[in-house]
């Protein structure tokens, strides 16, 4: 489907037919030269660097093998020009015939256009939100989870294999603090007056839990010793908030395959036998670390510690496996953790994370890359925070979460499509702003409603079609054997070579983890079809429906289709449902 590929291949081709032919030398390796849209359409379809980059191979000028090179470039089927520009690029313009091949591709794929085989069936596990089990989701974890649930949605789309995972911290000191303000919400629970203190959680939604607490174990623990009801109250407080974070996921669209405990892990030996594993291999040793930089605390001073040579894996510094008490640190769970999720079979770990994690990425990619014997790549991806506002001023705290916005209620005011759009239309490691009145007011600033717009007017169309022309069959099979050289306005062709670069976008994005390329796609997308649209409303040679003319109708019925269709591929990829009408 990636053309582009298909053009990498014929000049690679080009490149082994001179060299046999003794143009150029023997051994030539093509694989680092590119085929991409030129970064000035104007200049053509296809550009490509291969005189710059087998200059050196050939020992020939830049620009000498780009003549030489565009002279058997001019050959391949479609080509109507090949121009040499600077130093050495060779710009390639291709015949509108060749459009609209690419627009019957679109419509026999459907959907499924832009799918690859890039992945070729590699396992990938991608982790995200994974948020502590203390409370319900704000809008950070949010975006952690559109950004980690899109991911794995488009890898799926390029041929990996992937697996969804939430890693659930339950096994550190937050869940003992979850389990006392449960206890209290508890007590209250009996109608005893309680008040929440500095360092418990203060918000409402424990109170159901409290109820629930009751309801379960009646007044079994209210005079009980914390170490009798701690465990039993922290177990099914966990449960409780995780019930409250699948819901919310489940409201965002999102579902994971795997739920990970740290606790089971722990209790399960898992920390023990990765540190055994690392022991083994000469990877840890007992040594003291230098004082942390910066203004040394009061408090610290030289112990031995276990630890773990990060630094010959691309870290700092070595890194401590233990604490002073012999339990393992977070960062020894961690690396259990990881080296379970390769053990498992994932030759690819993709970790979803919170901007407050930026300095725990080089430690962990030295532990994957130990543990794996670089046999494993791990990526971390992380999730800055979100600013919400509405109007332009900042968005009061939830009363019921008691310290921030909850997910819910973003959702609840602007649907979960709206959130999951505008979460992917920044880079994730970029802040992004949420205000409620720009990313549901109806314009062209609001990118989701640009998009949703272009795919309900192209339905909007067939509607009207199938009104005015009864017996037009249009189906894609159909309208693929239209007339499509009626299609030759170059709004109509800019859009036609736009859809064809959708499978190289799909694969470029996936090579790269960053799935918000789809919103800018979509959005350039859009927007030439509303281009067009509007010509039409001054030309009525370019409208969509022609009474007198049916060929031309179906031709450009054929557009639509596939306009929409590649709008809902990549709007499926979001995670986001398209939309044949807004009201």
């Amino acid at each position: 489907m990636n053309f582009f590929k298909a053009f990498h291949c014929e000049i690679s081709s080009i490149v082994e037919k001179l060299s046999a032919a003794g143009k150029l030398p023997d051994g030539m390796d093509p694989s680092r030269l590119t085929c991409e849209p030129p970064r000035d359409a104007s200049h053509g379809d296809v550009a490509t660097n291969a005189a710059m980059v087998l200059c050196k191979q050939a020992k020939m000028k830049p620009r000498d093998l780009a003549e030489l090179l565009a002279v058997e470039i001019a050959k391949i089927d479609h080509v109507t020009s090949v121009d040499v520009a600077g130093p050495g690029f060779i710009n390639i313009r291709l015949a509108q015939e060749f459009w609209h091949a690419k627009l019957c591709d679109v419509l026999a794929a459907g959907t499924d256009w832009g799918n690859s085989d890039i992945g070729n069936g590699q396992t990938v596990n991608v982790e995200y939100v994974s948020a502590n089990p203390t409370g319900p989701m704000h809008v950070g974890h949010g975006r952690g989870a559109v950004v980690g649930d899109a991911l794995a949605l488009l890898l799926a789309k390029a041929g990996y294999k992937v697996t969804k995972e939430y890693y659930i911290n339950d096994a550190g000191a937050q869940v003992d603090v979850l389990a006392r303000s449960a206890y209290l919400r508890y007590r209250e629970a009996f109608g005893e007056t309680i008040e929440i203190p500095e360092g418990l959680y203060p918000g409402d939604y424990l109170v159901p839990v409290g109820e629930k607490l009751k309801e379960t174990f009646g007044d079994k623990w209210l005079n009980a010793e914390e170490s009798d009801y701690l465990d039993e109250i922290k177990a099914f407080s966990i449960n409780a908030m995780m019930d409250l974070i699948r819901e919310d996921l489940a409201v965002l669209g999102v579902t994971h395959d795997v739920f990970s405990s740290e606790k089971e892990l722990v209790e399960n030996g898992g920390v023990d036998k990765a540190i055994a594993y690392l022991e083994e291999r000469g990877l840890i040793y007992t040594g003291v670390l230098e004082p942390p930089k910066g203004k040394k605390p009061e408090d610290w001073e030289p112990r031995p510690q276990l630890l773990f040579k990060a630094s010959e894996f691309g870290d700092d510094v070595d890194r401590p496996l233990k604490k002073s008490d012999g339990s393992g640190t977070y960062f020894a769970s961690d690396i259990a953790y990881h080296f379970d999720k390769f053990q498992r079979g994932s030759d690819q770990l993709i970790d979803v994370m919170g901007a407050d994690h930026g300095g725990y990425v080089k430690r962990m990619k030295a532990a994957v890359k130990a543990m794996s014997e670089g046999k494993a790549e791990l990526d971390i991806k992380l999730a800055q925070m979100v600013n919400l506002m509405d109007n332009g001023e900042p968005v009061k705290m939830s009363k019921r979460a008691g310290t921030f916005i909850t997910l819910r209620e973003v959702i609840n005011k602007v649907t979960k499509d709206v959130v999951r759009f505008i979460m992917l239309t920044r880079k994730n490691d970029a802040q992004l702003d949420f205000d409620f009145a720009k990313v549901t007011e109806q314009s062209k600033d609001n990118p989701v409603f640009y998009v949703q717009y272009a795919h309900a007017r192209c339905h909007s169309v067939f509607r009207k079609a199938d009104e005015e022309f009864a017996d037009l069959d249009r189906t894609e099979t159909a309208l693929a054997k239209a007339d499509l050289s009626l299609l030759n306005d170059e709004s109509e062709l800019t859009l036609m070579r736009l859809m064809a670069e959708w499978p190289r976008l799909i694969e470029a994005a996936a090579e790269s983890h960053e799935p918000h390329r789809i919103t800018y796609y979509l959005y350039d997308l859009a927007s030439e079809f509303h281009s067009l649209w509007n010509k039409g409303t001054g030309d009525v040679s370019l409208r969509f429906l022609h009474a007198d003319n049916l060929e031309l109708t179906k031709a450009r019925l054929a557009l639509l289709k596939a306009v929409s269709l590649v709008i809902a591929s990549g709007l499926l990829v979001l995670g986001v449902e398209p939309r044949e009408e807004l009201r």
